[in-house]
């Protein structure tokens, strides 16, 4: 497993012209458990982050990871068991000396799944509510308001009531009334979850583009790999309790450090292969020469997404720059939009292949043969680590 877990590097290799940023958040050795029934469940397992001023940081990972008790330890929802927590270089978790401070005297706001809006309250009031709770009249009396439902585009909508609004609405005056006390953290909890594929995508870059022009600091939770990977300029990808790899989007999604990460980033499909010290490679019942650089004798698994397969009817001699597993047959065609999903088995091991729906499309019981390019091949050691380098020109 390769973990990154240090968000800023030491000041001594800093540019001048480039100045390191300022850490915003420090968690350190953080742990929390629940009781459930007679046992305890240990959910976080030591912790340890930093966020820079400014940053998005996207947890992603499926249900009962760790990633919405996480955030929820950062707000003060949740007390942990052990550990440190420091925001903007203020404690406020602190197990040794039993230090916890409160979610309302943490300079937090926090985004729900469900909206959380008051449904009594107008949507100005709504928004207003956190600088009322917080006596910053300031803000309230100079318009914050105003400019921050203009910011997400609701500043027709202040007086109408949480019921009247559409799911998207709510979720953008949710946001509003988090960014009005401009909070030194915005946590922000799946908030796209509950609205159709459309709107998601739309609010997605509506959000970005917030991020983008008001630069806050921000820790987003999600289990959808294309949400991390479009909001986050970091994505920490959680496995019970713990990081697997944090890193720039482009990096995790190109370089999956762990077969978790790139299991869950799309790249399903496996074989297993065992190689000899020449190079030569068997998998799928066939034996390929020189698949592998020399000198890496043992066995690896591959994984390849969907996208990156591709496949031709037995005896085509087009696109010679794939490597060709024979004796495959199509066993289901899935239609969708932009691609046409094929379910195709090789030697009793089954493939998604995902072919443009402009390209050529393949019927059931078609017999074919898969292609494997290695420039788009993920490659990895009886441990589950990525293996670098392993094949020619790779």
């Amino acid at each position: 497993m390769r973990t990154q877990t240090t968000a800023v590097p030491p000041a001594v290799d800093a540019d001048r012209d480039h100045p390191v940023p300022t850490v915003k958040v420090q968690v350190s050795k953080l742990t929390k458990s629940f009781r459930r029934r007679k046992e305890t469940v240990q959910v976080l397992h030591g912790i340890d982050l930093e966020i820079a001023d400014g940053e998005l940081l996207v947890l992603l990972g499926p249900s009962g990871c760790g990633k919405t008790t996480l955030l929820r330890c950062l707000v003060g929802l949740e007390r942990p068991d052990g550990g440190r927590v420091e925001l903007a270089g203020r404690a406020v978790v602190d197990a040794a000396d039993r230090t916890f401070v409160q979610p309302n005297r943490r300079d937090v706001a926090m985004v729900f799944q469900n909206y959380a809006l008051w449904p009594h309250m107008n949507v100005a009031k709504n928004v207003a509510y956190p600088l009322k709770s917080r006596g910053l009249k300031d803000l309230l009396n100079n318009g914050r308001v105003e400019e921050v439902l203009k910011l997400v585009q609701c500043d027709h909508l202040a007086d109408r009531y949480p019921p009247e609004l559409s799911g998207g609405q709510q979720q953008r005056v949710s946001l509003a009334r988090a960014l009005a006390s401009n909070p030194g953290l915005l946590l922000l909890d799946e908030p796209l979850s509950n609205l159709d594929a459309l709107l998601r995508i739309e609010l997605r870059a509506q959000l970005r583009s917030l991020h983008r022009r008001l630069g806050f600091t921000g820790v987003y939770v999600t289990h959808d790999q294309e949400e991390a990977l479009a909001l986050g300029t970091r994505v920490a990808v959680m496995r019970e309790g713990r990081f697997e790899q944090i890193g720039d989007p482009e990096e995790v999604y190109r370089s999956p450090a762990t077969v978790y990460v790139a299991d869950f980033l799309g790249a399903r499909n496996r074989l297993t292969t065992t190689v000899d010290d020449l190079g030569n490679a068997e998998m799928a019942g066939q034996k390929l020469s020189s698949f592998f650089r020399t000198g890496m004798a043992g066995e690896y698994t591959l994984l390849f997404r969907d996208q990156d397969l591709e496949l031709r009817s037995t005896g085509d001699e087009d696109m010679a720059d794939r490597t060709w597993l024979t004796g495959g047959a199509v066993r289901e065609v899935l239609p969708g939009g932009s691609h046409n999903e094929h379910v195709v088995r090789v030697n009793g091991i089954q493939f998604w292949v995902g072919i443009p729906a402009s390209a050529r499309r393949f019927t059931p019981d078609t017999d074919v043969e898969l292609g494997i390019d290695p420039r788009h091949t993920l490659c990895y050691d009886v441990g589950g680590n990525l293996v670098e380098g392993w094949t020619h020109g790779v």
